[in-house]
């Protein structure tokens, strides 16, 4: 009889002292409520003893978090509604407030990046969300932190994944960037005839100063012309050229007219009186 009884204690010892042995592993760190009331150190990693049934601990990770939010319905400054998805990434800093200050640290970070992710899309227009994400990213990671230092819990980063807009405003934005890129195009093009036409009348100041430049400057265009070994060979000549055989083929016809004697006298038109008769002829051909 003592036999069994020693033997049923040495059990309940035995188990009692496994049940005070507790392992927390290096990602995690320990906290214990005894009897409910909090202990003010926190177990590190390692073998730790506890006081059996009067301790119990709470295991905290204290690695870094990976947080989707759903797809968010809301509405822009500019009163453009759109959908928004977003990844928060955050740790425990504080296992002690991660246990006793909120019932579910997990489900409180959620909450507060869908209500806080609403709100910062309802306060930035539409172009901001689109050209300046940045910024959006910053003002959302500082609304999500300010109520989650209360609970132990550091955001770190918060990234905007995906905006979705309606279909009538992508067609909307798809012509506005054609019109942009339209305009650019005309405007580049008109500069580009503007600095063409101003080196074209700088070159022509430049030839038109010497007197040979532009003879040579058209012997230069023969020479790459018949390079090609062309049947044809077009050859320009410049209007100078032209305007020197006119005036000089109008001042030999005026000097032919100053010589000519002043009692000359042109031969009369030939008048239709002088004209011969016809011959007529009949039927057999006799006059």
């Amino acid at each position: 009889m003592l036999t069994t009884v020693l033997l049923v204690v040495a059990v309940l010892v035995l188990l009692l002292l496994a049940s005070s042995v507790r392992m927390v592993q290096q990602y995690q760190r320990g906290v214990v409520l005894r009897f409910g009331r909090l202990q003010s150190d926190v177990r590190q990693p390692g073998l730790r003893l506890m006081v059996p049934v009067a301790d119990r601990m709470v295991k905290v990770p204290i690695l870094t978090k990976v947080m989707d939010i759903a797809p968010q319905g809301a509405i822009t400054k500019d009163n453009v509604t759109i959908t928004v998805d977003a990844v928060v990434y955050f740790r425990v800093t504080d296992p002690v407030k991660a246990v006793v200050n909120v019932e579910n640290y997990l489900g409180a970070v959620s909450q507060v990046a869908r209500t806080s992710l609403r709100s910062v899309i309802g306060r930035a227009d539409l172009d901001t969300l689109l050209s300046d994400r940045a910024q959006v990213n910053a003002e959302l990671r500082a609304v999500i932190d300010t109520p989650t230092e209360d609970w132990g819990v550091s955001v770190d980063r918060v990234e905007v994944k995906d905006i979705a807009l309606p279909e009538g405003m992508r067609r909307s934005m798809s012509h506005q960037a054609e019109a942009e890129r339209d305009r650019r195009a005309r405007v580049i093009a008109a500069e580009g005839e503007y600095q063409a036409s101003a080196r074209l009348a700088d070159a022509a100041r430049v030839m038109g100063d010497p007197s040979g430049a532009m003879q040579l400057r058209l012997l230069q265009t023969v020479s790459d012309v018949a390079s090609d070994q062309n049947s044809t060979l077009v050859v320009p000549l410049p209007v100078e050229l032209l305007r020197f055989f006119g005036h000089t083929t109008n001042a030999t016809g005026a000097d032919r007219s100053a010589t000519a004697p002043a009692d000359a006298v042109a031969p009369p038109a030939p008048s239709l009186a002088d004209a011969p008769e016809p011959v007529r002829t009949d039927g057999d051909g006799v006059a």
